[in-house]
């Protein structure tokens, strides 16, 4: 019986982490533009806590806009190892700077610089330019152990207000049991689903 689902998707995802070939923490997230377009793409899943799931981009690409625009987004975890599948929709917000700075600060050297220098989601003449600048952004800021976080860079929270949990059955006859809650404060409901 599952009494808390956000704590279950982390159940999951330590068995996805033994069982998958790359990347287990992948996930599609969705948004929505200017124009009510949807779009989707694959982000890291970072941390599971109460609150909810926190990923990390540049906050000035397509995906901060569209999440700062409209405060509300969907993902979805698949691992075809375990066959299953989480589906997660919420409220977006935030994550604190300290976070933020914290996983900033674990990353790569060079993951550091090219978050500094990516103009994310813009266009770009060549990957030569992209190189390039990375380069002029290391002579300007020196080559130190770590960089400090751009400003611009940062992390989210989906705090979630509808949780799926997916199964796949024999003969496409699978389990399916979602979890809602009409906002934050309020209590899980759970309902099994037809597939």
């Amino acid at each position: 019986m599952i009494t808390d689902p956000i704590m279950h998707v982390q159940a999951w995802l330590d068995e996805a982490v033994e069982t998958e070939v790359n990347d287990a923490n992948a996930m599609s997230l969705a948004t929505v533009d200017e124009d009510d377009m949807p779009n989707v793409r694959i982000v890291l899943l970072k941390e599971i806590a109460p609150e909810g799931f926190y990923f990390y981009t540049n906050r000035n690409s397509a995906k901060g806009q569209e999440l700062h625009a409209h405060a509300k987004a969907a993902i979805c975890l698949h691992w075809k190892s375990l066959r299953r599948q989480i589906r997660v929709r919420g409220l977006i917000s935030l994550a604190p700077e300290d976070k933020s700075d914290s996983y900033f600060a674990s990353r790569h050297p060079t993951s550091q610089l090219g978050s500094y220098t990516s103009q994310q989601s813009a266009p770009l003449g060549s990957y030569e330019q992209f190189e390039q600048e990375c380069a002029e952004t290391k002579a300007r800021l020196g080559d130190p152990q770590q960089y400090p976080r751009p400003k611009h860079w940062g992390g989210y929270i989906l705090s979630p207000l509808s949780i799926e949990f997916w199964e796949e059955k024999q003969f496409r006859l699978h389990t399916r049991r979602v979890f809602t809650r009409t906002n934050l404060d309020s209590t899980w409901e759970s309902t099994l689903l037809y597939p």
